[in-house]
């Protein structure tokens, strides 16, 4: 999977929905012209001449009169969209909780739950990708999805009845199918998706609400004996059948964008997990179950694009369905498949979760533990090869990130999934050893919430001796349970991490980037930010942003002016542009990383193909001087993930 070429095919899918919203709305605006304009004139004219010529009437209505309705209709869609647009702004999580999911609790003790949550976070770590909060909806069905603007504000749905049915391979499949549309931006469209066909839907809406009204005030009017509510009944009537009419063209716009993504995300979970048992025995379970992946809630059919299984029966079947055939699906994965489905009344019986979650545990305490702080890495790829490592699962991926959750501690792993502990988690990772940290703990004792300094000083000895790729992981996992902040939690706990890491009056590059990356993940789910378009078309615009960035990387890859610029030398020639106009080397240090952080800025704005060139610029920059030390490694995946491209951890590997 070529993720800047998904990201990129999910842009240009964004202009083909606005095409097809664009050719949905003239049609309901000549529609709605022709209702209003008969009905106007019926009520202006039939009495006058007993009769109304149609032709010649529509012809002498003014054409200011045209231009109003055309207006009229315009308006109503476009607030109905921005309405819709406004509820789902805050990413995932308003999806989510329309549909009444209810947020798992990283700490939940429910076995079953406890293992869904262990396959995203395997999942995540391996992408290199925050680990998303994971939703619950009390439904008997087999589905799932994902939803959200980015990785930076995506969630992960479960059907209870996917946790009851499928075992541990199964539900891998089903995850990987939901990440690879997060990673590949359809969760995005999806949810752009939902604003814009509520616009063409609403004008049904309306007409129901009017004929509700109009049909009170027409019976009213029939029992003193005349016919005053008749045209309000006939316009609410006419406005309803456009809207069914709005309604088909939305759904025909959902099966273009989203059936041929469902196949592309079913192939991409076979890549991911190298198991197509998994995703297929998921579709199979659906296909035996009585229920399948239907859903019963009244917001299921505006996000029915979303799921993962079709949620319901469509009119006109295959051509209006959000999905393939269950069965085309199978066979694309599971050729083999002898076209019966496996017959489900129960769940799976009770303890087979525990079982399986206690396999999945000593399997991964198989693995070697996590290298050192003082170990060495070495990144086995060129430039190029950690380019197209961006966004990429594959078992090797999974093996390197059960590995890194296997070597934590018990005590940081179950920290990571407290509220309280989480924060205390994150403070103690940037917490420095010796005089500075000792003025850090003294601002935390008297800032902090009692509970949490409390934690931190228990934790500190554990945290002391971690890599940086350890703390980068741990960093990772705490991310659902810090989006479990209030509002002032959230604040106070940003405002205190800020205030320590500047403790010492000179911030460390990678204290940055665990702050660049902890922000930049929890400023959308608690100030529903908007994400920035990319607005940059060309990299050579952002000469002497592309600098700074190399010169930082540069600067922390090397120890000796030489081999600095030999670095950046490597950098600046995998970016392909020419020497000077801002494009130098900068050999003054940035210690607030102001420069840094304007930089970044505008890099991130720059269009999805544009980003390899950069990220292969900063790959050549790091790898210029010979081995890589662990640290380097987890600068880049920390750039990598501020760019928005994310990189996994299995780049790295300890030298042999």
């Amino acid at each position: 999977m070529d993720f800047f070429r998904a990201q990129d095919n999910a842009r240009r899918n964004t202009w083909r929905l606005a095409a097809l919203f664009a050719a949905a709305v003239i049609a309901l605006v000549v529609m709605t012209n022709l209702l209003v304009g008969t009905v106007y004139l019926y009520t202006t004219r039939v009495g006058a001449t007993g009769g109304l010529d149609l032709n010649a009437s529509l012809q002498d209505l003014p054409t200011r009169y045209w231009l109003l309705i055309s207006l009229g209709v315009l308006t109503v869609i476009g607030l109905a969209c921005g309405y819709k647009y406004l509820q789902v702004r805050g990413g995932g999580r308003t999806i989510a909780e329309a549909l009444g999911g209810q947020l798992i609790p990283p700490g939940t003790a429910d076995p079953r739950q406890r293992r869904l949550l262990n396959v995203v976070e395997e999942m995540a770590i391996a992408s290199g990708t925050p680990v998303p909060p994971v939703y619950l909806i009390e439904e008997p069905s087999i589905n799932a999805f994902a939803a959200g603007f980015g990785v930076d504000d995506a969630v992960i749905g479960i059907n209870q009845g996917t946790l009851d049915h499928l075992d541990r391979d199964e539900l891998q499949g089903v995850v990987a199918h939901e990440f690879s549309h997060i990673l590949n931006g359809d969760s995005r469209l999806n949810l752009r998706l939902v604003a814009v066909l509520h616009g063409i839907l609403f004008i049904g809406l309306l007409g129901r609400g009017l004929l509700r009204g109009f049909g009170r005030g027409f019976a009213g009017s029939s029992r003193r004996g005349n016919g005053a509510g008749a045209p309000g009944l006939v316009l609410g009537l006419g406005l309803l059948v456009i809207g069914y009419a709005g309604t088909f063209f939305g759904n025909l716009i959902k099966a273009a964008v989203s059936r041929q993504r469902e196949f592309l995300a079913d192939a991409a979970s076979v890549q991911f997990t190298r198991n197509p048992g998994g995703i297929s025995g998921a579709l199979k379970k659906i296909g035996g179950l009585s229920v399948g992946s239907t859903m019963s809630g009244a917001a299921a059919g505006e996000a029915s694009h979303m799921f993962f299984g079709q949620a319901g029966r469509m009119f006109l079947g295959g051509l209006m369905a959000t999905h393939p055939p269950l069965e085309k699906r199978i066979l694309a994965v599971d050729p083999r498949w002898d076209g019966r489905f496996p017959a489900l009344a129960e769940a799976l019986p009770a303890g087979a979760e525990e079982t399986d979650a206690a396999g999945a545990r000593e399997g991964v305490r198989g693995f070697a533990s996590a290298p050192a702080a003082a170990e060495a890495l070495q990144i086995h790829a060129s430039a190029e090869d950690v380019v197209a490592a961006v966004g990429r699962l594959d078992d090797d991926a999974l093996s390197r990130a059960k590995m890194l959750i296997g070597g934590l501690p018990d005590p940081l792993r179950d920290a990571a999934h407290d509220p309280y502990g989480s924060r205390a988690l994150v403070y103690a990772l940037v917490v420095d050893p010796g005089e500075p940290g000792d003025a850090q703990l003294a601002h935390l004792q008297a800032r902090a919430e009692a509970g949490v300094a409390a934690e931190l000083t228990r934790l500190l000895a554990l945290t002391t001796p971690l890599g940086e790729q350890q703390r980068l992981t741990l960093l990772e996992m705490s991310l659902p349970a810090l989006k479990q902040l209030s509002p002032d939690q959230y604040r106070t706990f940003i405002d205190n991490l800020f205030a320590v890491i500047k403790a010492d009056r000179r911030i460390d590059l990678l204290e940055w980037v665990l702050h660049r990356v902890l922000v930049k993940e929890l400023k959308p789910h608690f100030e529903a930010r908007r994400r920035e378009p990319a607005r940059h078309g060309s990299i050579a615009r952002l000469r002497a942003e592309a600098a700074e960035l190399l010169s930082a990387l540069a600067r922390e890859s090397a120890d000796s002016g030489v081999a600095v610029e030999r670095a950046f030398a490597a950098g600046w020639q995998a970016l392909g542009l020419p020497d000077g106009h801002g494009g130098g080397l900068q050999h003054e240090e940035d210690p607030n990383f102001v420069r840094l952080n304007r930089a970044l800025a505008e890099l991130r704005a720059l269009k999805p193909l544009q980003k390899p060139r950069l990220l292969k610029a900063c790959a050549a920059t790091v790898l210029a001087n010979g081995p890589v030390s662990q640290r380097q490694s987890v600068l880049l995946q920390g750039i990598a993930a501020t760019l928005d491209c994310p990189l996994p951890p299995s780049i790295a590997r300890p030298r042999s």
